[in-house]
């Protein structure tokens, strides 16, 4: 929600099937993957996106609640081009978008 206040559009997706066919029909800017997403998990639908000619350039950002040892290499190597963990506070999710998508912050987001 907090990301809509900052001007960005959001779509969610139920699952991972959801959300490879929302990327397919409507490439987006950036995916924040949660990789325990239901049906196909996160770091397949991440390999998936980046297999693919149309979606390969999305940059993708992993969140998790589950991080072992390991995870992240993990995450990188699926394809992600950053790596959270939750409890992940908002402006540090803004601060990776904004990162990765090379935007300024808008005034009043906490650097």
């Amino acid at each position: 929600m907090f990301l809509q206040f900052e001007g960005f559009e959001v779509t969610t997706a139920v699952d991972g099937h959801d959300a490879l066919n929302q990327a397919r029909a409507h490439p987006p800017d950036l995916v924040v993957m949660d990789l325990a997403i239901p049906g196909i998990d996160g770091w397949e639908v991440t390999r998936t996106l980046k297999r693919d000619g149309r979606t390969r350039a999305i940059p993708v950002i992993a969140v998790t609640g589950h991080a072992l040892a390991g995870a992240e290499a993990r995450a990188r190597a699926a394809g992600c081009d950053a790596f959270l963990t939750k409890p992940c506070l908002p402006d540090t999710l803004s601060r990776e978008i904004h990162r990765i998508l090379k935007l300024r912050p808008r005034r009043g987001t906490r650097r």
